[in-house]
């Protein structure tokens, strides 16, 4: 019996490729299966790691700038097709800024532009960029600076670093942009359609969590659409409305805007570029997986969904095991799902659950692994 393994990671418990070995020791500790592990991310944090596990190649470690101006260590991923797989959240992270820090006014995504350099040094064209996980509102100012845009005053000075800094912005000059960027293709992986300005826009939707007060998020969405008044005049092209324009703190419309790049959904990437839709098809069960399961899974597309969107079309049973299961999660099952189990085995915490996320996941693969041993399979 061929069983495909393709979670997403449990975020701040597990990476999708721990939950994969987590998943394949509980079955074979219930019977006899033909394991394959295909590692899945969305786009925000172990997206490189779930490349590398499920295609192969180079991880590549370099400093860079940090959210906040400072030197940290950071990385990117060279597949064997010399596809350079890059997620910004390495570099310009949420993660990567103390709580009590975390200022939309002054982050950058100056980094994720040394990432993307650093990578150009190396000969990649091709690049694949997760966008999830921002600690920034800038526009992806940083990012361009970095590659070589000036974006200046009316002094003529280069602005500073940040969506506070958006506003004092009178010209952007694209001809120092890197020369190499034009030979490059870029796909952006991204899990949402928000636009760049707006109440559905970078500013108002994803500020807040960013560290932004309400009277922030109104200066930020208007240094925004500024930027993006610019950005028109410098390219010829308005893309503020673009759909995922407003993701990671308007870096989705950089890119667009700036460097022709597609973006599609997280799932969609990683299918085409794991061919796991074919796996799929010649599987007999599938098994993903995600930190917590509920509507927005079915809604937004997540994952989970992609996968169970391909199962349905061939016909094949989607299992989900999901650290927990919240609101509507049953609207899955009409997405192709045929069976969700939540880990956890009693109440308990969600720091004990997370901290015992290996364990639990083993467990509950354990027990779906005497179901489906049982169970007989067409072909």
């Amino acid at each position: 019996m061929r069983v495909i393994i393709s979670p997403d990671s449990y975020k701040g418990s597990l990476t999708s490729k721990q939950v994969c070995n987590a998943i394949e020791e509980g079955l074979k500790r219930s019977g006899s299966f033909d394991i394959v592990k295909i590692p899945i991310a969305d786009g925000g944090e172990g997206t490189v790691d779930a490349f590398l596990s499920a295609v192969g190649g180079e991880l590549v470690e370099v400093t860079v700038t940090a959210p906040l101006g400072d030197r940290q260590k950071s990385f990117y991923g060279i597949l064997k097709d010399g596809t350079c797989v890059i997620e910004m959240a390495a570099a310009s992270g949420l993660s990567m800024v103390a709580e009590d820090r975390r200022n939309p006014l002054v982050t950058t995504t100056y980094g994720t532009g040394e990432l993307i350099k650093d990578a150009l040094d190396r000969g990649c064209k091709n690049f694949i960029i997760g966008i999830g996980g921002s600690a920034t509102n800038d526009c992806g100012a940083g990012m361009l600076q970095a590659l070589g845009v000036r974006i200046t005053d009316e002094s003529g000075n280069e602005i500073g670093f940040g969506g506070g800094e958006l506003g004092r912005a009178a010209s952007i000059d694209i001809s120092g942009l890197d020369k190499r960027i034009a030979k490059c293709h870029f796909t952006v992986a991204c899990d949402v359609d928000n636009p760049l300005c707006g109440e559905r826009g970078a500013s108002a939707v994803y500020g807040p969590q960013k560290g932004a007060t309400k009277e922030m998020v109104a200066l930020l969405d208007r240094n925004l659409s500024h930027f993006a008044d610019l950005s028109a005049n410098a390219i010829g092209r308005d893309y503020r409305d673009y759909p995922g324009a407003g993701a990671a703190g308007g870096l989705g419309f950089a890119f667009k805007a700036f460097l022709n790049a597609d973006i599609k959904r997280g799932i969609d990437v990683v299918i085409e570029a794991t061919h796991l839709e074919d796996l799929i098809k010649d599987a007999d069960i599938v098994i993903t997986g995600e930190g917590n399961t509920d509507f927005q899974t079915a809604r937004f597309g997540k994952a989970p969904a992609g996968i169970a969107k391909i199962g349905k079309r061939y016909g094949k049973p989607v299992v989900i095991i999901s650290g927990g299961l919240g609101e509507s999660y049953k609207e899955l099952y009409d997405a192709g799902v045929t069976a969700l189990f939540s880990i956890t085995s009693r109440p308990m915490s969600l720091k004990e659950a997370m901290d015992r996320g290996y364990e639990l996941i083993r467990d509950r693969a354990e027990d779906i692994g005497r179901l489906i041993a049982k169970l007989k399979f067409p072909g």
